[in-house]
């Protein structure tokens, strides 16, 4: 081979390089990021359905998702499992998660995403009606592990296996009550009549607001990362859920859920 037939054939080994190097640059900077969410059965917003996780929360998580062109993994596991990898775990997403004040330093808090009231509920056949928190120490109360309803009692004098029961599912804390295991359920309003209704009742013959909850009212379900997140992260959600907010995405799915 003559030294120019060399010389071609490296050029254009080298072009061929070049463009290989090329194709996979515009592939990687076409690819989309993925990042692994966790949730919980926690109906209307978020909760199975045919094999898909769906509800009101969700949703504006995957709007939010959308809009900074991420790809989210989720996952619907107990909710204390999902309360520990989000705090210990890089890059973990955790929704609807109440912001509350033993929570605040424990997490990244990227935004409200749905609005909560919640209550003491009772059997409205029982007529519970309680005039202070105190009033429902000596009766047996319906939580869910870690959720917010059972840590607050907890921070009010309540226990576990003394006048809480703790449950794994939202569920199970209403057929307790119907079934008279436990005297009221600690949820919050859309949740509560939303549940009743799936198990063919009429929550406003069924159910009875015992006492309203207001440390645990007003603040809403919060979509959420653990500290070890970049705080790069935590704000590329925060834009995203500022976004959809102002499009008018936002108002759509809550008229469309609430």
């Amino acid at each position: 081979m003559t030294l120019f037939g060399v010389r071609a054939t490296t050029r254009r080994a080298a072009l061929l390089v070049a463009g290989l190097g090329l194709w996979t640059c515009t592939w990687s900077a076409q690819a989309v990021e993925t990042i692994k969410i966790l949730t919980e059965e926690y109906p209307p917003f978020n909760f199975t359905d045919k094999g898909k996780i769906t509800g009101l929360g969700t949703e504006v998580v995957q709007a939010v998702l959308k809009e900074i062109n991420i790809e989210g993994q989720f996952q619907s596991v107990p909710w204390a499992r999902a309360y520990e990898t989000a705090q210990t775990t890089e890059n973990v997403l955790i929704y609807s998660i109440n912001r509350s004040k033993e929570r605040e330093k424990l997490f990244k808090w990227v935004g409200q995403i749905t609005p909560t009231d919640f209550y003491l509920f009772s059997l409205k056949s029982r007529n519970i009606r309680l005039g202070s928190l105190d009033e429902a120490k000596p009766l047996q109360i319906g939580t869910v592990n870690q959720d917010i309803g059972e840590q607050y009692l907890a921070s009010q004098g309540f226990s576990v296996g003394h006048n809480l029961q703790s449950s794994s599912k939202y569920e199970l804390n209403y057929e307790k009550l119907k079934l008279g295991r436990v005297d009221l359920w600690v949820m919050n309003e859309l949740g509560a009549y939303f549940i009743s209704r799936q198990a063919g009742d009429d929550p406003a013959v069924v159910l009875s607001k015992a006492l309203r909850i207001a440390e645990l009212s007003g603040g809403g379900n919060y979509m959420a990362f653990g500290l070890k997140t970049p705080d790069a992260m935590v704000e590329r959600f925060r834009k995203g859920l500022e976004a959809i907010k102002k499009n008018g995405t936002y108002d759509a799915l809550q008229k469309r859920w609430l």
